[in-house]
């Protein structure tokens, strides 16, 4: 069978609940975090997923990531691995989208990017970077990331441009699955919270 990618976005944060950009500022999980991460992996531990213990994990080397990875059940078999790191905003870093809009009224980052930081073109090589090496397993891949890095993996693992990101919105301690149909990279699942309703 043909590799699949499930996308595990990290829990809460202070900044993901206040709507800060938060790219390479290594922000702790709050409590909310660490709960939504242990019903993450409480799920991935359960059928269908059992742990899915063929997969290959990687993780961003961040806190927020890793320690969401971690309590989900997966840290003693997660790599670190820096193409999984959240985009770098530059000087927007830390401020809102209403902060930046109040200056830059019509900014969108995916079609407009960030003033001293990673350029569209470089975002979206980092992500055909992981898309490559997925493509290229030979087992299913588990990955703990941050929401806008993840949703670039969206829009390059069905060959689109990074400007599709913006359609596809990520919750934090979500779970998505890229996979195929009919030989063709789809979408399985996309932001899935089901597992913090049980909580």
């Amino acid at each position: 069978m043909a590799p699949r990618i499930l996308l595990a976005r990290h829990g809460q944060t202070e900044w993901s609940v206040s709507g800060r950009h938060t790219g390479r500022t290594d922000i702790p999980l709050l409590d909310e975090g660490r709960r939504g991460a242990k019903l993450l992996g409480e799920r991935l531990h359960r059928a269908p997923w059992d742990g899915l213990p063929d997969a290959e994990v990687r993780t961003s080397p961040l806190v927020r990531a890793s320690e969401t990875c971690e309590l989900a059940g997966f840290g003693a078999r997660a790599q670190e691995w820096d193409a999984l790191l959240e985009i770098d905003y530059g000087a927007y870093e830390g401020l809102t989208p209403a902060q930046i809009k109040a200056d830059r009224p019509d900014w969108l980052i995916w079609r407009d990017g960030v003033p001293g930081g990673e350029t569209l073109a470089e975002v979206s090589a980092r992500a055909d970077e992981v898309v490559d090496w997925v493509r290229a397993a030979d087992r299913d891949v588990l990955v703990f990331a941050h929401g806008h890095i993840l949703r670039v993996l969206g829009a390059r693992w069905l060959g689109l441009d990074i400007s599709f990101a913006a359609r596809l919105r990520l919750a934090p301690t979500s779970l998505s699955v890229l996979g195929w149909a009919y030989g063709e990279p789809a979408v399985v699942s996309w932001n899935d919270t089901g597992h913090l309703d049980l909580g």
